[in-house]
C-alpha cells in the first residue's frame, strides 16, 4: 500500500510539473502577478503602511500622556531621617510611587496641522503606490510584446530557412541538369547556412526576452515560463479617435503624477503652518500623583499601606510657554518651509507640463508608428511580388543565385519591418490608452 501511495504521489507531482510547463501566461495575468509580487511595488506598499503609522502618531498627539513611576531605595549609615529631619546612623528603606500626565491645550495648532499633514502623506503614499503599479504594468506590457515580436521573428526566420532549403534542393537539381552553374548552388548553400545562424540568433533572442519578463515578474521557475501564443491584430483604438488635448485634460484629472504633485504641495503648505505654530505661545496642562513609605531600622514603623494612604499627594496646573528668543530657529523654520512650498509649487506646475508633453508625444508617436506600419505593409506587398518574380526568373535560368538571394534578403527585411512597426504601434497605442484612463490589465 505504501508503494502504491508513493507512486500515486509521484505521479501527481509529475503531472503538476507538466501542467506548470504547459501554462501560457496572458498579458493580464502577467500584469496582475507583477502588481502583487514586484519588489518595487512591495517597497511602495511598505511606504504606504509606514504613512498609516505616521497618521496614528498624529492622532496620538491629541491624547494626554500617562507615566507610572516607582522606586525603592536603601540608605545605610549617616543619613537624614526624613521624619525628624535629623542626621543619624541608621538603615532606611524608602519606597515611592506615582503617576503623571501632560496634555497639550494649545500648541499653535501644530497638532491639528500635523494630523492633516499625516492624512495628506497617507494619500500621497497611495498615489505613489499606484504610480509604481502603473510603471511596472507598462514595463510588463513592453516586455510581453517584445516576446511576441521575437516569437514572430523566429517564425519568419524558420519559414525563410525552410524555403531556402527547398530552393537549395531545386538548385542542386538544376545544376545536375546543366541549367545553371555550380556557383549558384554554392551561393544557395551559403544562404542556407546563414539562415540557420539567423534562426539560432532568433531563438536566443526569444529566450532572453522570456527570461527578462520572468525576472520582472520575480518568478523562480523562469525556465518553463512562456506566454500564450495568440495573434495581435492592429485594431483601431477609441483613444486614438480623441484629440491630444482631450486626452491631456482627462489625464490631468486622473493621472497619479498630478495627484502626487498636488499632494506634495499641500503637505508643504501644512509644513509651513506647523512651522508658524512654533512662533505662538503654547499652553499645556499637567497632573501628578505620588505617595511614599519609609522603613526605619530600630524604630516603630506604621503599616506600609497606611503610609501610602497618609503620604499621598496631588499636583496639577497649567504651563504656559511663550517663545521669546530661540536663536532665530523658529523664524528660520518658517522661512525654510516657505521656500519648500514654492519648490513644490514649481514641481506641481512642471508635472502638468511634463504630462502634457508626454501625452502629445505619445499620441504623435502612435500616429507615426501607424504610418510606419502601413508603409511597411505596402513595402512588403511590393517585395513579395518582386521576390516571387525573382524566383520565377531563377527557375528558368534568367537570374543567378546571388540576385535571387538579394531579392530574398529584401523580402525578409520587409517582413521583419512589418513585425517591428506592428508591435511598436501596438505598444505606443497602449501608452496612449494608459493616459486616456484605460488600465493596462484591461487592455486587449
Amino acid at each position: 500500500m505504501k508503494v502504491k501511495a508513493l507512486s500515486l504521489l509521484l505521479s501527481i507531482v509529475a503531472l503538476q510539473g507538466v501542467f506548470a510547463q504547459q501554462k501560457k501566461w496572458t498579458l493580464r495575468e502577467c500584469v496582475e502577478y507583477a502588481r502583487e509580487h514586484n519588489i518595487s511595488i512591495l517597497q511602495s506598499t511598505l511606504d504606504a503602511q509606514d504613512a498609516a503609522i505616521d497618521r496614528k502618531d498624529a492622532i496620538g498627539n491629541f491624547l494626554p500622556d500617562a507615566n507610572l513611576s516607582a522606586s525603592h531605595t536603601w540608605s545605610i549609615g549617616l543619613n537624614q531621617n526624613i521624619t525628624t529631619g535629623l542626621l543619624q546612623n541608621q538603615t532606611t528603606q524608602y519606597t515611592s510611587a506615582g503617576i503623571s500626565s501632560n496634555v497639550d491645550i494649545y500648541k499653535g495648532l501644530q497638532n491639528l496641522n500635523r494630523l492633516y499633514r499625516a492624512r495628506l502623506n497617507g494619500v500621497a503614499a497611495q498615489y505613489k503606490l499606484s504610480k509604481m503599479q502603473d510603471d511596472v504594468s507598462l514595463n510588463v506590457a513592453n516586455a510581453y510584446l517584445q516576446i511576441v515580436f521575437n516569437r514572430e521573428t523566429l517564425k519568419v526566420r524558420n519559414a525563410q530557412l525552410q524555403n531556402d532549403e527547398k530552393q537549395a534542393t531545386r538548385t542542386e537539381e538544376l545544376v545536375k541538369a546543366g541549367s545553371i552553374p555550380r556557383g549558384d548552388l554554392l551561393d544557395m548553400q551559403a544562404t542556407v547556412a546563414t539562415d540557420r545562424q539567423q534562426v539560432l540568433i532568433a531563438e536566443n533572442t526569444l529566450l532572453l526576452s522570456r527570461l527578462s519578463l520572468a525576472q520582472l515578474l520575480q518568478l523562480d521557475d523562469f525556465q518553463s515560463f512562456d506566454i500564450e501564443d495568440r495573434d495581435y491584430a492592429v485594431v483601431e483604438s477609441p483613444a486614438m479617435l480623441q484629440t491630444p488635448q482631450s486626452i491631456f485634460e482627462k489625464a490631468r484629472q486622473e493621472r497619479v503624477e498630478i495627484k502626487i504633485a498636488r499632494a506634495n504641495l499641500e503637505i508643504a503648505e501644512r509644513d509651513m503652518k506647523i512651522a508658524k505654530g512654533g512662533l505662538q505661545p503654547q499652553l499645556s496642562g499637567f497632573y501628578s500623583f505620588d505617595t511614599r513609605a519609609v522603613w526605619l531600622q530600630d524604630f516603630p514603623n506604621p503599616a506600609l499601606f497606611t503610609q501610602f494612604s497618609d503620604n499621598k499627594g496631588h499636583n496639577f496646573g497649567l504651563r504656559l510657554i511663550v517663545p521669546v528668543l530661540n536663536g532665530f530657529s523658529a523664524k528660520n523654520n518658517v522661512e525654510r518651509s516657505k521656500i519648500n512650498r514654492e519648490r513644490f509649487k514649481v514641481a506641481y506646475e512642471q508635472a502638468e507640463l511634463d504630462l502634457e508633453r508626454n501625452v502629445y508625444t505619445a499620441f504623435t508617436d502612435a500616429k507615426g508608428a501607424l504610418n510606419s506600419y502601413e508603409a511597411a505593409v505596402a513595402a512588403l506587398e511590393a517585395r513579395t511580388e518582386a521576390y516571387n518574380y525573382a524566383k520565377e526568373k531563377f527557375n528558368v535560368g534568367l537570374m543567378n543565385a546571388f540576385e535571387l538571394n538579394q531579392a530574398q534578403t529584401l523580402y525578409t527585411n520587409a517582413q521583419s519591418e512589418v513585425l517591428r512597426t506592428k508591435f511598436d504601434y501596438i505598444f505606443r497605442v497602449k501608452v496612449v490608452e494608459f493616459y486616456f484612463g484605460i488600465p493596462i490589465m484591461n487592455q486587449n
